[in-house]
């Protein structure tokens, strides 16, 4: 069975994105902000799907050493399925896939025989109805409030609308489902994505930039929670 976050499917929570932290001392980084942080977000990126390149399986494992958090690790790659098992291996708790990929069903089915938390994220031009067909098969679905990529693009205000959307299809059809926001998420970003629909809050800049980065995740969930 695949293990599952912390928080109860619903509830607030903070993800800190450690594309942004200190690469020179994860571990450290990872430890700082441990008392506030509800799973790690781990991007992963292959260069070809996005202009970026960013960590591994190998990474991943190495972290996996010094933190118990629920690892979710989203997979901007051309080819998902290829790396779902190396992933698991390494220690991922959950693993979310972008519907532009395509072949959908057969990496969500991938992804629950390994045993994965399942997630499906979609690019802010990505339409509510590419995700909503899979709503009922996932645990997790990622709205991307930037262009995947690049850490520090500011927030497209216009995905919240679909968040909406997703909101209402998972209240109305009473699924357990955590929807998550990435890109571009701050103290002003932050209650408005919630208002929206989102509970799940991935944030980098916002908190590894910060003088204290402890501090700065309590303090986004404070102001999420009080929007």
């Amino acid at each position: 069975m695949a293990r599952q976050p912390d928080a109860p499917v619903g509830a607030l929570q903070i993800a800190p994105s450690i594309l942004s932290a200190d690469f020179s001392d994860l571990a450290s980084a990872i430890h700082a902000v441990d008392a506030a942080t509800d799973r790690l977000h781990i991007d992963v990126m292959d260069g070809h799907f996005v202009p970026n390149l960013t960590l591994g399986p190998s990474v991943v494992a190495s972290i996996r050493r010094c933190s118990a958090k629920f690892f979710d690790c989203h997979l901007m790659v051309t080819d998902p399925g290829e790396y779902l098992g190396a992933f698991a291996e390494a220690g991922a708790d959950g693993c979310t896939v972008h519907v532009e990929v395509g072949n959908t069903a057969a990496l969500i089915a991938q992804a629950r025989a390994l045993e994965l938390n399942v997630g499906l994220a979609c690019n802010p031009d990505t339409p509510f109805e590419a995700v909503a067909p899979w709503l009922e098969k996932v645990d997790l679905v990622l709205c991307m409030t930037v262009f995947p990529g690049f850490a520090g693009q500011a927030f497209i205000e216009s995905v919240l609308d679909k968040v909406a959307l997703v909101r209402a299809a998972v209240d109305r059809g009473g699924l357990a489902v955590d929807i998550e926001v990435d890109g571009g998420i701050d103290h002003e970003t932050a209650p408005r994505a919630v208002a929206a629909g989102a509970n799940v809050l991935v944030a980098g800049s916002a908190i590894f930039g910060a003088p204290s980065p402890l501090a700065a995740a309590r303090d986004l969930h404070a102001v999420a929670a009080a929007r």
